[in-house]
């Protein structure tokens, strides 16, 4: 099985109002091991980079003047992308991009179910808890102290140790999952219980002993939680 673990950087929040993807970082697993296929750009966005994005992950104007621009780039890019599970955290933010970049592109864009979403796998195996690629980081003991900014190379990279641990850690063939399929539902996390004992155990306690308990409760009086 072949996936794309995927991120992005980007000059704001909403493609429509204009933003656009400076920074794209993709490596390949197979059977859910990493390959030494990676596709990683930096993008000419056609625009001014606002200052809150560049504090986020520190691409400016003059570093991004003259890297290619998405449109040089979206073919090559869908043909390392084939026709893999994209594995992204908060998969709705760089698919509304991506899908906008190559929809001004005129190339196809790719479906939303193709996404594996880290973020919602998080969030459903650990509800309540922080679940940002840091947090996550923290959980699984993984070394992020280089994500000093965003980027989209290394946090692929993180995230895909990230992703191993989610469907079952380091060896994920041993994951309690029987669905192994691609997919968001080939990572549904279940928490296993022992099943219940077809007879019950016998009882332990001698019939002195139950005698004496009986006792002792008696001695606690009518209000006592105990025999009620």
């Amino acid at each position: 099985m072949r996936e794309i673990v995927l991120d992005t950087e980007t000059t704001g929040f909403d493609p429509e109002s204009g933003d656009r993807i400076v920074e794209i970082g993709a490596i390949e697993l197979l059977g859910h091991v990493p390959t030494d296929s990676v596709f990683h750009e930096y993008i000419d966005p056609e625009r001014s980079m606002p200052q809150e994005a560049f504090e986020v992950h520190g691409l400016g104007d003059d570093f991004l003047r003259g890297k290619p621009k998405f449109a040089e780039l979206g073919q090559k890019f869908l043909d390392f992308v084939g026709d893999a599970k994209l594995v992204i955290h908060n998969a709705a933010f760089d698919m509304k991009f991506l899908n906008a970049e190559l929809k001004w592109m005129g190339l196809p864009q790719i479906p939303f179910d193709r996404a594996i979403d880290t973020l919602d796998i998080a969030r459903r195996r650990f509800p309540g808890s922080p679940a940002s690629l840091d947090a996550l980081c923290r959980r699984f003991g993984i070394d992020n102290s280089a994500r000093t900014l965003h980027g989209a190379l290394l946090d692929s990279e993180i995230l895909a140790e990230v992703y191993l641990e989610l469907i079952g850690g380091r060896q994920p063939d041993f994951a309690l999952s029987t669905n192994n399929s691609a997919g968001p539902s080939a990572v549904e996390i279940e928490s296993w219980t022992l099943p219940p004992r077809p007879r019950a155990l016998p009882s332990r306690i001698t019939a002195k002993e139950q005698e004496a308990h009986a006792g002792f409760v008696a001695k606690l009086g009518d209000d006592a939680l105990w025999p009620k």
